[in-house]
Protein backbone atom coordinates (compact mmCIF):
# COMPACT_ATOMS: atom_id res chain seq x y z
CA UNK A 1 0.00 0.00 0.00
CA UNK A 2 1.10 3.57 -0.71
CA UNK A 3 -0.74 6.71 0.42
CA UNK A 4 -3.72 4.53 1.34
CA UNK A 5 -4.01 3.05 -2.18
CA UNK A 6 -3.14 -0.37 -3.54
CA UNK A 7 -0.15 -0.10 -5.87
CA UNK A 8 -0.50 -0.15 -9.65
CA UNK A 9 0.77 -3.36 -11.30
CA UNK A 10 1.78 -3.98 -14.93
CA UNK A 11 -0.16 -7.21 -15.19
CA UNK A 12 0.06 -7.80 -18.94
CA UNK A 13 2.31 -6.72 -21.81
CA UNK A 14 2.20 -7.19 -25.57
CA UNK A 15 4.05 -5.88 -28.60
CA UNK A 16 4.45 -6.40 -32.32
CA UNK A 17 7.72 -6.17 -34.20
CA UNK A 18 8.60 -2.66 -35.36
CA UNK A 19 9.08 -2.10 -39.07
CA UNK A 20 7.39 -1.27 -42.36
CA UNK A 21 4.20 -3.31 -42.59
CA UNK A 22 2.59 -2.45 -45.91
CA UNK A 23 0.26 -5.45 -45.72
CA UNK A 24 -1.09 -4.82 -42.21
CA UNK A 25 -3.78 -2.34 -41.19
CA UNK A 26 -3.71 -0.10 -38.15
CA UNK A 27 -6.46 -2.13 -36.49
CA UNK A 28 -4.68 -5.42 -37.14
CA UNK A 29 -1.40 -4.21 -35.64
CA UNK A 30 -3.20 -2.88 -32.57
CA UNK A 31 -5.22 -6.09 -32.14
CA UNK A 32 -2.08 -8.22 -32.05
CA UNK A 33 -0.57 -6.15 -29.23
CA UNK A 34 -3.86 -5.87 -27.29
CA UNK A 35 -4.64 -9.59 -27.43
CA UNK A 36 -1.06 -10.44 -26.41
CA UNK A 37 -1.29 -8.13 -23.39
CA UNK A 38 -4.67 -9.55 -22.33
CA UNK A 39 -3.37 -13.10 -22.62
CA UNK A 40 -0.22 -12.23 -20.68
CA UNK A 41 -2.37 -10.76 -17.89
CA UNK A 42 -4.35 -13.96 -17.47
CA UNK A 43 -7.31 -12.40 -19.30
CA UNK A 44 -7.96 -9.57 -16.84
CA UNK A 45 -10.78 -7.48 -18.32
CA UNK A 46 -10.11 -3.72 -18.57
CA UNK A 47 -12.84 -1.16 -18.05
CA UNK A 48 -11.09 1.51 -20.13
CA UNK A 49 -8.66 1.63 -23.05
CA UNK A 50 -6.41 4.64 -23.64
CA UNK A 51 -4.90 4.69 -27.13
CA UNK A 52 -1.75 6.64 -27.90
CA UNK A 53 -1.62 7.69 -31.56
CA UNK A 54 -0.59 10.73 -33.56
CA UNK A 55 -1.06 10.07 -37.27
CA UNK A 56 -4.14 7.89 -37.80
CA UNK A 57 -6.50 10.70 -38.91
CA UNK A 58 -3.99 12.09 -41.43
CA UNK A 59 -2.11 8.94 -42.51
CA UNK A 60 -4.80 6.27 -42.27
CA UNK A 61 -7.91 8.47 -42.62
CA UNK A 62 -9.13 6.93 -39.38
CA UNK A 63 -10.18 8.86 -36.31
CA UNK A 64 -12.28 7.56 -33.40
CA UNK A 65 -9.76 4.88 -32.44
CA UNK A 66 -11.39 4.78 -29.02
CA UNK A 67 -14.29 2.97 -30.67
CA UNK A 68 -12.45 1.16 -33.48
CA UNK A 69 -9.84 -0.72 -31.48
CA UNK A 70 -12.05 -2.06 -28.64
CA UNK A 71 -14.67 -3.06 -31.21
CA UNK A 72 -12.06 -4.88 -33.31
CA UNK A 73 -11.03 -7.13 -30.41
CA UNK A 74 -14.50 -7.74 -28.99
CA UNK A 75 -14.29 -5.31 -26.08
CA UNK A 76 -17.36 -3.18 -26.75
CA UNK A 77 -18.94 -1.89 -23.59
CA UNK A 78 -15.79 -0.41 -22.10
CA UNK A 79 -14.63 3.21 -22.25
CA UNK A 80 -12.31 4.06 -25.15
CA UNK A 81 -10.28 7.26 -25.52
CA UNK A 82 -7.62 8.36 -28.01
CA UNK A 83 -4.71 10.28 -26.49
CA UNK A 84 -2.62 12.53 -28.74
CA UNK A 85 0.63 14.14 -27.58
CA UNK A 86 2.79 13.95 -30.73
CA UNK A 87 5.40 11.21 -30.28
CA UNK A 88 4.74 11.25 -26.52
CA UNK A 89 1.23 9.90 -27.17
CA UNK A 90 2.11 6.44 -25.91
CA UNK A 91 3.55 7.76 -22.68
CA UNK A 92 0.52 10.00 -22.22
CA UNK A 93 -1.83 7.03 -22.72
CA UNK A 94 0.14 5.08 -20.13
CA UNK A 95 -0.15 7.96 -17.67
CA UNK A 96 -3.91 8.21 -18.26
CA UNK A 97 -4.26 4.49 -17.56
CA UNK A 98 -2.10 4.82 -14.45
CA UNK A 99 -4.21 7.69 -13.09
CA UNK A 100 -7.47 5.83 -13.76
CA UNK A 101 -6.30 2.74 -11.89
CA UNK A 102 -4.48 4.62 -9.13
CA UNK A 103 -7.54 6.73 -8.38
CA UNK A 104 -9.76 3.70 -7.97
CA UNK A 105 -12.06 4.83 -10.79
CA UNK A 106 -11.44 1.50 -12.54
CA UNK A 107 -9.93 -1.84 -11.55
CA UNK A 108 -8.02 -2.33 -14.80
CA UNK A 109 -7.00 -0.11 -17.71
CA UNK A 110 -5.32 -0.88 -21.00
CA UNK A 111 -2.73 1.53 -22.45
CA UNK A 112 -2.22 0.95 -26.17
CA UNK A 113 0.17 2.65 -28.56
CA UNK A 114 -0.22 2.16 -32.30
CA UNK A 115 1.07 3.88 -35.42
CA UNK A 116 0.93 3.15 -39.15
CA UNK A 117 3.48 5.64 -40.42
CA UNK A 118 3.91 3.88 -43.77
CA UNK A 119 0.30 4.49 -44.80
CA UNK A 120 1.72 7.66 -46.38
CA UNK A 121 5.11 8.02 -48.08
CA UNK A 122 7.19 10.82 -49.56
CA UNK A 123 6.96 14.55 -48.79
CA UNK A 124 3.46 14.16 -47.33
CA UNK A 125 4.88 12.10 -44.47
CA UNK A 126 7.26 14.94 -43.56
CA UNK A 127 4.34 17.36 -43.53
CA UNK A 128 2.41 15.05 -41.20
CA UNK A 129 5.32 14.79 -38.78
CA UNK A 130 5.71 18.56 -38.75
CA UNK A 131 2.31 18.77 -37.06
CA UNK A 132 4.14 18.09 -33.78
CA UNK A 133 5.85 21.50 -34.12
CA UNK A 134 4.32 24.98 -33.93
CA UNK A 135 2.29 25.19 -37.15
CA UNK A 136 2.43 28.98 -37.43
CA UNK A 137 5.98 29.73 -36.40
CA UNK A 138 7.97 26.57 -37.21
CA UNK A 139 6.25 24.23 -39.66
CA UNK A 140 4.98 27.11 -41.83
CA UNK A 141 8.59 28.23 -42.24
CA UNK A 142 9.58 24.82 -43.62
CA UNK A 143 10.95 23.31 -40.43
CA UNK A 144 10.52 19.60 -39.77
CA UNK A 145 11.35 17.74 -36.54
CA UNK A 146 14.51 16.43 -38.20
CA UNK A 147 15.72 19.76 -39.57
CA UNK A 148 15.06 21.48 -36.25
CA UNK A 149 16.99 18.77 -34.41
CA UNK A 150 19.83 19.25 -36.89
CA UNK A 151 19.99 22.98 -36.21
CA UNK A 152 20.00 22.40 -32.46
CA UNK A 153 22.62 19.68 -32.77
CA UNK A 154 24.91 22.04 -34.66
CA UNK A 155 24.45 24.64 -31.95
CA UNK A 156 25.20 22.02 -29.29
CA UNK A 157 28.50 21.09 -30.95
CA UNK A 158 29.57 24.72 -31.25
CA UNK A 159 28.37 25.93 -27.85
CA UNK A 160 29.81 23.03 -25.87
CA UNK A 161 32.86 22.43 -28.09
CA UNK A 162 31.98 18.79 -28.63
CA UNK A 163 33.22 16.66 -31.51
CA UNK A 164 30.58 15.04 -33.69
CA UNK A 165 32.44 11.71 -33.61
CA UNK A 166 32.08 11.63 -29.81
CA UNK A 167 28.34 10.89 -30.24
CA UNK A 168 29.00 7.60 -32.03
CA UNK A 169 28.51 5.64 -28.80
CA UNK A 170 24.80 6.43 -28.67
CA UNK A 171 23.85 4.58 -31.89
CA UNK A 172 26.56 1.96 -31.35
CA UNK A 173 25.04 0.92 -28.01
CA UNK A 174 21.50 1.08 -29.43
CA UNK A 175 22.37 -1.14 -32.41
CA UNK A 176 24.34 -3.59 -30.24
CA UNK A 177 21.21 -4.00 -28.09
CA UNK A 178 18.85 -4.07 -31.04
CA UNK A 179 20.84 -6.92 -32.58
CA UNK A 180 19.42 -9.30 -29.95
CA UNK A 181 15.87 -7.91 -29.88
CA UNK A 182 13.63 -9.99 -32.18
CA UNK A 183 11.13 -7.11 -32.38
CA UNK A 184 13.68 -4.48 -33.44
CA UNK A 185 13.61 -2.89 -36.87
CA UNK A 186 17.41 -3.10 -37.11
CA UNK A 187 18.93 -6.30 -35.73
CA UNK A 188 22.55 -5.73 -36.62
CA UNK A 189 25.42 -4.14 -34.71
CA UNK A 190 27.29 -1.26 -36.33
CA UNK A 191 30.58 -1.94 -38.05
CA UNK A 192 33.72 -0.13 -37.00
CA UNK A 193 33.88 3.29 -38.64
CA UNK A 194 30.27 3.18 -39.87
CA UNK A 195 29.34 6.31 -37.93
CA UNK A 196 32.13 8.38 -39.44
CA UNK A 197 31.28 7.20 -42.98
CA UNK A 198 27.50 7.67 -42.70
CA UNK A 199 25.68 10.02 -45.07
CA UNK A 200 24.08 13.17 -43.73
CA UNK A 201 20.37 13.12 -42.90
CA UNK A 202 19.75 16.77 -41.92
CA UNK A 203 22.20 19.59 -41.32
CA UNK A 204 25.04 17.92 -39.44
CA UNK A 205 23.07 14.86 -38.26
CA UNK A 206 24.00 11.66 -40.08
CA UNK A 207 21.87 8.57 -40.69
CA UNK A 208 23.09 6.91 -37.50
CA UNK A 209 22.12 9.99 -35.48
CA UNK A 210 18.46 9.64 -36.43
CA UNK A 211 15.89 7.04 -35.33
CA UNK A 212 13.73 5.59 -38.13
CA UNK A 213 10.00 6.28 -38.06
CA UNK A 214 8.08 3.03 -38.37
CA UNK A 215 4.91 1.01 -37.81
CA UNK A 216 4.18 -0.87 -34.62
CA UNK A 217 1.85 -1.47 -31.70
CA UNK A 218 2.35 -2.20 -28.00
CA UNK A 219 -0.02 -2.61 -25.08
CA UNK A 220 0.18 -2.70 -21.29
CA UNK A 221 -2.61 -3.76 -18.94
CA UNK A 222 -2.55 -2.02 -15.57
CA UNK A 223 -4.44 -3.08 -12.48
CA UNK A 224 -4.13 -2.69 -8.73
CA UNK A 225 -2.56 -5.16 -6.37
CA UNK A 226 -5.89 -5.78 -4.67
CA UNK A 227 -7.60 -6.51 -8.00
CA UNK A 228 -5.20 -9.23 -9.18
CA UNK A 229 -6.67 -12.72 -9.58
CA UNK A 230 -5.75 -15.02 -6.70
CA UNK A 231 -3.90 -17.41 -9.02
CA UNK A 232 -1.82 -14.62 -10.63
CA UNK A 233 1.84 -15.67 -10.25
CA UNK A 234 3.97 -13.32 -12.38
CA UNK A 235 6.61 -10.98 -10.91
CA UNK A 236 4.84 -7.88 -9.62
CA UNK A 237 6.17 -5.04 -11.75
CA UNK A 238 4.86 -1.87 -10.10
CA UNK A 239 4.40 1.55 -11.63
CA UNK A 240 5.46 3.70 -8.68
CA UNK A 241 6.02 7.16 -10.15
CA UNK A 242 4.52 9.18 -12.99
CA UNK A 243 4.69 12.75 -14.28
CA UNK A 244 3.79 14.69 -17.41
CA UNK A 245 5.12 18.21 -18.05
CA UNK A 246 4.89 20.63 -20.98
CA UNK A 247 7.32 23.28 -22.18
CA UNK A 248 6.84 25.93 -24.87
CA UNK A 249 6.05 24.21 -28.15
CA UNK A 250 8.39 26.54 -30.06
CA UNK A 251 12.11 26.36 -29.44
CA UNK A 252 12.47 30.11 -29.99
CA UNK A 253 10.33 30.80 -26.91
CA UNK A 254 12.67 28.94 -24.56
CA UNK A 255 15.17 30.75 -22.38
CA UNK A 256 17.90 28.21 -23.16
CA UNK A 257 17.15 26.10 -26.27
CA UNK A 258 19.61 23.40 -25.26
CA UNK A 259 18.10 22.86 -21.80
CA UNK A 260 14.91 20.81 -21.92
CA UNK A 261 13.03 21.89 -18.82
CA UNK A 262 9.98 19.67 -19.33
CA UNK A 263 12.20 16.59 -19.55
CA UNK A 264 14.03 17.61 -16.39
CA UNK A 265 10.92 18.47 -14.40
CA UNK A 266 9.02 15.34 -15.37
CA UNK A 267 11.93 13.17 -14.22
CA UNK A 268 12.25 15.09 -10.96
CA UNK A 269 8.52 14.84 -10.26
CA UNK A 270 8.17 11.18 -11.25
CA UNK A 271 11.14 10.23 -9.09
CA UNK A 272 9.86 12.34 -6.19
CA UNK A 273 6.47 10.63 -6.36
CA UNK A 274 8.26 7.26 -6.36
CA UNK A 275 10.45 8.26 -3.42
CA UNK A 276 13.70 7.74 -5.32
CA UNK A 277 16.48 9.71 -7.01
CA UNK A 278 17.32 9.25 -10.71
CA UNK A 279 20.73 7.89 -9.72
CA UNK A 280 18.96 4.99 -7.98
CA UNK A 281 17.62 3.43 -11.20
CA UNK A 282 19.19 0.40 -12.86
CA UNK A 283 18.38 1.46 -16.43
CA UNK A 284 16.96 4.41 -18.37
CA UNK A 285 14.82 3.99 -21.49
CA UNK A 286 15.28 7.42 -22.99
CA UNK A 287 13.73 9.00 -26.07
CA UNK A 288 16.70 8.82 -28.46
CA UNK A 289 14.91 10.19 -31.53
CA UNK A 290 18.30 11.70 -32.42
CA UNK A 291 21.74 11.72 -30.85
CA UNK A 292 20.90 15.23 -29.60
CA UNK A 293 17.88 13.83 -27.75
CA UNK A 294 20.09 11.19 -26.14
CA UNK A 295 22.59 13.73 -24.81
CA UNK A 296 19.98 16.22 -23.61
CA UNK A 297 17.90 13.47 -21.96
CA UNK A 298 20.90 12.28 -19.95
CA UNK A 299 21.51 15.87 -18.88
CA UNK A 300 17.84 16.36 -17.98
CA UNK A 301 17.98 13.26 -15.77
CA UNK A 302 21.04 14.59 -13.97
CA UNK A 303 23.40 11.87 -15.20
CA UNK A 304 25.52 14.59 -16.81
CA UNK A 305 25.94 18.33 -16.37
CA UNK A 306 24.65 20.80 -18.97
CA UNK A 307 26.60 20.40 -22.19
CA UNK A 308 28.31 17.18 -21.08
CA UNK A 309 25.79 14.48 -22.00
CA UNK A 310 27.88 13.51 -25.02
CA UNK A 311 30.69 12.42 -22.69
CA UNK A 312 28.55 9.47 -21.58
CA UNK A 313 28.34 8.03 -25.11
CA UNK A 314 30.53 5.03 -24.28
CA UNK A 315 29.58 1.34 -23.98
CA UNK A 316 31.19 1.08 -20.56
CA UNK A 317 28.87 3.85 -19.34
CA UNK A 318 25.55 3.25 -21.13
CA UNK A 319 25.85 -0.38 -22.29
CA UNK A 320 23.93 -3.23 -20.66
CA UNK A 321 26.70 -3.67 -18.09
CA UNK A 322 27.45 0.04 -17.78
CA UNK A 323 26.84 2.60 -15.08
CA UNK A 324 23.48 3.67 -16.52
CA UNK A 325 22.22 1.25 -19.21
CA UNK A 326 20.06 2.94 -21.85
CA UNK A 327 18.07 1.80 -24.90
CA UNK A 328 18.31 -1.74 -23.58
CA UNK A 329 16.31 -3.26 -26.45
CA UNK A 330 17.72 -0.88 -29.06
CA UNK A 331 15.84 2.28 -28.15
CA UNK A 332 14.19 4.39 -30.81
CA UNK A 333 17.36 4.19 -32.91
CA UNK A 334 17.50 0.43 -33.46
CA UNK A 335 14.13 -0.88 -32.26
CA UNK A 336 12.55 1.84 -34.37
CA UNK A 337 10.35 4.83 -33.56
CA UNK A 338 6.65 4.05 -34.09
CA UNK A 339 5.79 7.59 -32.96
CA UNK A 340 2.57 7.38 -30.92
CA UNK A 341 3.39 3.82 -29.82
CA UNK A 342 6.95 4.48 -28.62
CA UNK A 343 6.09 5.27 -25.00
CA UNK A 344 4.19 1.99 -24.59
CA UNK A 345 7.06 0.02 -26.12
CA UNK A 346 9.30 1.55 -23.46
CA UNK A 347 6.95 0.29 -20.73
CA UNK A 348 6.85 -3.22 -22.24
CA UNK A 349 10.64 -3.34 -22.43
CA UNK A 350 11.03 -2.05 -18.88
CA UNK A 351 8.62 -4.72 -17.65
CA UNK A 352 10.66 -7.41 -19.38
CA UNK A 353 13.81 -6.11 -17.67
CA UNK A 354 12.18 -6.09 -14.25
CA UNK A 355 10.62 -9.52 -14.70
CA UNK A 356 14.06 -10.87 -15.60
CA UNK A 357 12.70 -11.91 -19.01
CA UNK A 358 14.93 -9.77 -21.23
CA UNK A 359 17.14 -12.65 -22.34
CA UNK A 360 20.38 -11.44 -23.96
CA UNK A 361 19.22 -7.86 -23.37
CA UNK A 362 18.93 -8.33 -19.61
CA UNK A 363 20.43 -5.68 -17.33
CA UNK A 364 21.94 -7.69 -14.48
CA UNK A 365 19.95 -7.38 -11.27
CA UNK A 366 17.48 -4.82 -12.63
CA UNK A 367 15.04 -3.77 -9.89
CA UNK A 368 14.23 -0.14 -10.73
CA UNK A 369 13.69 1.43 -14.15
CA UNK A 370 13.10 4.92 -15.55
CA UNK A 371 11.34 5.53 -18.87
CA UNK A 372 10.79 8.87 -20.60
CA UNK A 373 8.77 9.63 -23.73
CA UNK A 374 9.13 13.05 -25.40
CA UNK A 375 6.73 14.84 -27.74
CA UNK A 376 7.95 17.23 -30.41
CA UNK A 377 11.20 18.89 -29.45
CA UNK A 378 10.61 17.95 -25.79
CA UNK A 379 7.57 20.24 -25.68
CA UNK A 380 5.89 17.34 -23.89
CA UNK A 381 7.68 14.98 -21.50
CA UNK A 382 6.10 11.95 -19.85
CA UNK A 383 8.17 9.98 -17.34
CA UNK A 384 7.44 6.80 -15.40
CA UNK A 385 9.29 4.89 -12.69
CA UNK A 386 8.85 1.12 -12.52
CA UNK A 387 10.01 -1.27 -9.81
CA UNK A 388 9.88 -4.89 -8.83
Amino acid sequence: MKDGHSEVILAGIGQTPVGEFWDLSLRTLAARAILAALKDSGDIKPQVMYIGNMLAPSASQQANLGALLPDNVGLTGLEGVTVEAADASGGAALRAAYLAVRSGAVDAALAVGVEKYTDVIGPESEAMLSQMLDADFEAAQGLTPLSLAGLLFHRYLVEYQAEHEAFAGFPEVAHANGATNPNAMFQRAMRDGAYERAAKAAEILNLFDVAPYADGAAAVLLTREDALPEAWDKPRVRLIGSSSVVDTISIHDRHIPLVWDAARLSIERACRSAGIMPKDVDFFEYHDATSLHAALSLEAAGFASQGQGWMLAKPEVIGLNGQIPVATFGGLKARGHPIGATGVYQAVEAALQLRGEAGPNQVPGARLGLIQNLGGMAAMAVTHVLAV
